[in-house]
């Protein structure tokens, strides 16, 4: 008498177990690349936004006109709708002024994508005068 061979191979209840395993760590990569994507455009807008208020910064020293105040205004750069938020006041210490200047993004309340703040010597008032930190040679 022939015995009843014994077929080999995977159940279908295996198959389908195998199935999720595998269905729920691929919902798990895709997510975590989903927040990497995420996390990079956020840092190369602060990154940009960063760049901006250098700018300005760049800009208040090439006027050499540091009036006392708040100001904003627009400051886009390429496709990001900025505004940029300029404070400047008294520095503590007497001849320097503190400029602070906020970038955020214009279309999204939140909080600032960048924000820079240093001291700076107001300009001359009188001609042929020296501010702090020039050296004549």
């Amino acid at each position: 008498m022939q015995r009843p061979s014994r077929q080999q191979g995977f159940t279908l209840i295996e198959v389908l177990v195998a199935l999720t395993i595998i269905a729920v760590a691929m919902s798990a990569a895709v997510r975590v690349a989903g927040l990497m994507t995420q996390s990079n455009g956020m840092l190369r807008d602060r990154s940009v936004a960063l760049l901006a208020a250098q700018s300005r910064l760049a800009e208040l020293r090439l006027e050499g006109r540091l009036g006392n105040g708040r100001q904003s205004f627009e400051c886009d750069q390429g496709r990001l709708a900025l505004r940029c938020d300029q404070t400047i006041g008294p520095g503590g210490n007497p001849g320097l002024l503190r400029v602070e200047i906020l970038v955020s993004d214009r279309r999204h309340e939140g909080p600032p994508l960048a924000r820079l703040e240093t001291l700076m010597s107001p300009p001359a008032l009188k001609a042929g005068s020296v501010s702090a930190g020039t050296a004549l040679r």
